[in-house]
């Protein structure tokens, strides 16, 4: 067994965009691995990330794939070319960590996990915000018995869409994005996490508006044409016999309701947002007349998007599973677009894919370090 902060993994990173900062930023901090390279299309982008956070190369993606002291490459690129480069990381014998979603489309999802499996490499995927404090404070108290038996799980990510905001929103309107997509895997991720895995799914889904009217700059005015669902509500029925309901929307102007709320025999739990690592975290037992805010029993409660690479790092080197896996952003893909097929064919469909919940984090470890 190999210790990861005495070795520490070579990494390189496929995507010098905006999400390469939290990523690069992580590298200073966790002990486990070290962006060594970047590449991008844009060859001056590259080099720009590299200069600010002193990555020793910026290099093109074809000279990344064939650096042989590179083990993992972090995938960075728009969702849709996910699959694709992928499959060129894994093909080069490298093992890779990818941005959430997996990929667009189920199919390619599951090749990839065949190809690394067949290459004897490892896939990971985002999200992290389940290694977080707040959801891994959760995943204890539910572990602990502080609600009883779980018996139904409520989740609402309801937002007017990105248009109002977003330099350049156009793709979260086009099939492979919308709000399921582009926001379920942090929902969907959680709900594994704190509940196990799904085994069938039913769904609803429309697309309020045929168009939508950008109102944020460069592109204020410009008109994007709809072509995924923007209101989409799930039923779901995990292996463990409880049921959930998911509702993602670009549709709503304002709400009130929860983020994510989890209903035991003997409680009811309060989970922070999903796409958070923090809390709080809330907790109203029965009979109890207000609810209590509960201390955080795990760190990383900031910004911490990198710390599956750092599981993912310990993991190579020690031999243990990995956290934020491959099967794990399968079971949430396949999930998602069984809902949208679900609403399509007006029934519940069965899902064949399943994954077991991640082991949770260790209590009382040092900062930048995973393995006790």
């Amino acid at each position: 067994m190999v210790n990861a902060t005495l070795n520490p993994l070579r990494v390189g990173i496929i995507g010098a965009g905006n999400v390469s900062n939290q990523y690069l930023r992580a590298a200073r901090f966790f002990r486990a691995f070290t962006v060594v390279a970047i590449a991008d299309l844009d060859a001056a982008r590259a080099r720009a990330q590299a200069e600010t956070y002193g990555v020793p190369r910026a290099c093109t993606v074809g000279e990344l794939l064939a650096d042989p002291e590179i083990e993992l490459i972090i995938n960075l690129t728009i969702p849709s070319a996910h699959a694709a480069v992928s499959t060129q990381i894994i093909e080069a014998g490298k093992s890779v960590y990818s941005e959430k979603p997996l990929a667009t489309a189920r199919d390619d999802a599951r090749a990839l996990l065949a190809l690394a499996a067949e290459k004897g490499v490892r896939v990971g995927c985002a999200p992290d915000t389940f290694l977080g404090g707040g959801l891994q404070t959760c995943c204890k108290l539910i572990d602990d018995g502080w609600i009883g038996r779980p018996i139904a799980v409520t989740a609402f990510m309801l937002s007017r869409g990105m248009e109002m905001w977003h330099p350049d929103p156009a793709f979260f309107y086009q099939p492979g994005a919308g709000p399921l997509f582009d926001l379920g895997p942090y929902y969907l991720t959680a709900l594994v996490n704190l509940m196990g895995p799904m085994a069938k799914v039913a769904g609803s889904a429309v697309a309020s508006f045929p168009e939508r009217v950008v109102t944020s700059q460069p592109n204020f005015g410009a008109r994007i044409p709809v072509g995924t669902p923007t209101h989409v509500t799930a039923l779901l029925t995990f292996a463990s016999g409880a049921v959930g309901t998911l509702l993602t929307s670009f549709d709503v102007w304002a709400s009130e309701l929860p983020r994510i709320e989890v209903y035991g025999t003997e409680g009811t739990l309060s989970v922070p947002d999903p796409n958070t690592f923090g809390g709080p975290v809330r907790l109203k037992r029965g009979g109890a007349e207000v609810w209590s805010e509960l201390p955080l029993t795990h760190g990383y409660t900031d910004n911490s998007r990198g710390l599956g690479v750092a599981d993912m790092a310990h993991a190579l080197r020690s031999g243990r599973d990995h956290r934020a896996s491959g099967e794990l952003a399968f079971h949430v893909l396949d999930a998602m677009q069984a809902v949208l097929e679900a609403a399509e064919a007006e029934r519940t469909l069965e899902l064949t894919s399943c994954a077991e919940r991640p082991a949770p984090l260790p209590l009382g470890l040092l900062e930048g370090i995973l393995d006790d």
